[in-house]
């Protein structure tokens, strides 16, 4: 299989790039709000996901145990295209190698999971997230863009993840102090034509807080 490696062309303060699922645990170094993984990308998994009809993309939110997350994904895959349960399979592997690397950093009981085709400016504004973390994984479409915020005002450098690479970001309820300005936003796509798979994952510890 041939891989190949979308880069980061430029770093922001505070943001970690790792080759490895092993540097996801920067996340927990002091100055570190947020941890890339820089991973390899099979390209005919991305070109099968870019050229799937956005409609027929199965999307899901569920609050899980990190144990049930195959259940919650496969269920939703059951009346997917014979040409694409190859590609669908392997996303649901891979959701569930990427909760397990979250859920190994904190140990929570349970997970927010939201997978979804995005063809909206949703989230366009730059912001922190007001949980402990956050991982999001663009899967199809442009990836999240990160800056640093000096004084409340908008970033002005701004690095954009590559598709295929999680990033996990503290979230407000992250024990750390004083705040790193680190924040984030989905892409502008409006009029573009452009629709986005994406996979958002949240650390939950109270469940009776998230009902």
């Amino acid at each position: 299989m041939t891989l190949v490696r979308r880069t980061i062309e430029k770093a922001v303060l505070g943001v970690r790039v790792s080759n490895s699922a092993d540097g996801l645990s920067a996340l927990h170094h002091p100055g570190c709000a947020a941890v890339i993984w820089q991973r390899n990308v099979a390209p005919e998994v991305s070109e099968t996901l870019a050229s799937i009809d956005p409609h027929v993309l199965p999307s899901t939110r569920a609050i899980v145990r990190p144990g049930s997350i195959r259940h919650a994904l496969e269920i939703v895959c059951d009346d997917a295209e014979p040409e694409h349960r190859a590609t669908l399979d392997w996303l649901v592997d891979d959701i569930i190698t990427l909760a397990a690397r979250f859920t190994g950093l904190m140990h929570p009981p349970y997970l927010r999971l939201r997978r979804e085709i995005v063809t909206t400016d949703a989230c366009r504004k730059f912001h922190v997230d007001a949980v402990t973390a956050r991982l999001i994984c663009t899967y199809r479409g442009t990836g999240t863009q990160c800056g640093i915020s000096v004084k409340g005002a908008e970033p002005k450098r701004v690095i954009t993840v590559p598709t295929g690479a999680p990033i996990i970001l503290r979230g407000t309820k992250w024990p750390a102090t004083p705040a790193s300005g680190l924040l984030h936003r989905s892409p502008p796509i409006n009029r573009t034509g452009e629709s986005r798979l994406l996979l958002v994952l949240d650390l939950i510890f109270e469940l009776t807080d998230e009902i």
